[in-house]
């Protein structure tokens, strides 16, 4: 994915809000997927971070099933989601340590902002993205 600006459908977006307020005070995360920059889809991975509260780690399984659920579904695999339940939605010291996929998406959803901003990996940092939220028709 090459564009600068990440599209999210309003419910998608709406959900990725949602999951972040009940999942506080514990980070949550998930699995984007789409085509060509829009997210359509937002599948919920388990946390299983020993310490949930400032990290997120995704259920190594249940990412390779939701990865293979969006593929089998015509969509790709654009990304990731995870929260930030008190700070901003700023990649941490802790996630640009972490970031293991080059070239795909990370959002970061902010609960006490009710923001969701998207960055992409480089392989050795963050480049941050436009989001736009798409009003249904």
């Amino acid at each position: 994915m090459t564009s600068p600006e990440l599209r999210f459908e309003r419910a998608v977006h709406d959900r990725l809000l949602e999951h972040a307020r009940e999942g506080a005070p514990e980070e949550i995360c998930g699995v984007l997927g789409g085509r060509a920059g829009s997210v359509t889809h937002a599948e919920r991975v388990p946390n299983v971070a020993s310490t949930p509260e400032t990290r997120y780690e995704l259920a190594p399984a249940a990412t390779v099933e939701s990865i293979d659920r969006l593929e089998t579904d015509a969509s790709e695999h654009l990304g990731f989601y995870h929260s930030h339940p008190r700070g901003p939605p700023e990649p941490s010291a802790i996630d640009e340590a972490e970031a293991t996929w080059p070239g795909y998406v990370y959002c970061i959803v902010s609960v006490p902002q009710s923001t969701v901003r998207a960055w992409r990996w480089t392989g050795e940092a963050f480049e941050r993205l436009a989001v736009a939220v798409e009003t249904p028709r």
